[in-house]
């Protein structure tokens, strides 16, 4: 039997720890992992809840998405598409959304829509080993459905930077922009996580609750899901998802070579 994709536990003080379970694709995500991470966060908003504390199994946080499952969800009918794009962003808007503190532990990698989900998580604390990157249009592909998030984690001009380049930063660059509040020792990730749900159990539920909405009230990355504007991220996260310019990106992946692009006409 495969292993649960996501764990989660609750502590007796209202502490989730939800984990991400796929070492073995340094927790890249497929329709698995999705689906685990919205079934955590219905089972949690029917409890006593406080604080969610994010994890990743292993070696790496999350290494975005598994390319082998983009690969098998591509030649679907757009509307099959549309629906993983869908299940994707309810994933890291429920994270975003929730209406408790919620603090991510990042280790190793952390790529593509793990950046998104840090970005939709309120305090994110690095490792100093941790390396970040927004890789979508590495693979023909783009970050739609994380645009907002990170937009609101590290501001536009950062994103415009970084998710055109596509390149690798480490974690003191990461938290010089914003993407990450503060950087430890590997050996101190857990601890160090300790000390912020220490500092937040401190405080008043109600209170933490209606200072994370009104947050949110101004924030990008806050839309409902019923938002025209989510739709269309949606639609263009998966419209794209399905051009040659990404069959040539995941063909270059799978072949560990380097796209072979056409100038735009």
């Amino acid at each position: 039997m495969p292993a649960n994709p996501v764990l989660w536990n609750l502590s007796d003080r209202g502490v989730a720890t939800v984990t991400l379970n796929r070492p073995e694709v340094n927790n890249a995500y497929d329709g698995a992992l999705i689906q685990g991470v919205l079934a955590a966060m219905d089972d949690l908003g029917k409890k006593p809840l406080r604080v969610v504390v994010l994890k990743g199994n292993g070696r790496h946080f999350q290494a975005g998405a598994d390319l082998k499952w983009i690969n098998s969800v591509r030649p679907g009918s757009p509307a099959e598409n549309e629906a993983a794009s869908r299940a994707t962003f309810e994933a890291v808007q429920r994270l975003n959304t929730l209406p408790v503190p919620t603090v991510a532990l990042v280790q190793g990698g952390c790529f593509g829509g793990g950046t998104g989900v840090i970005s939709a998580c309120d305090i994110v604390i690095a490792a100093d080993n941790a390396m970040f990157s927004i890789t979508e249009v590495r693979w023909g592909l783009t970050a739609a459905i994380i645009i907002p998030q990170l937009c609101d984690a590290i501001g536009v001009r950062q994103v415009r930077r970084y998710a055109l380049t596509g390149e690798r930063f480490g974690a003191e660059e990461a938290r010089r922009i914003g993407l990450v509040h503060e950087v430890v020792k590997l050996a101190e990730l857990d601890a160090a996580g300790d000390k912020v749900v220490e500092q937040l159990l401190a405080n008043a539920p109600e209170a933490l609750t209606e200072t994370k909405r009104l947050a949110m009230e101004s924030s990008f990355g806050g839309m409902a899901v019923d938002d025209a504007a989510y739709a269309r991220l949606v639609r263009l996260h998966s419209a794209k998802r399905q051009t040659a310019e990404a069959a040539e990106g995941l063909a270059s992946f799978a072949e560990k070579r380097a796209g072979q692009w056409s100038a735009k006409a």
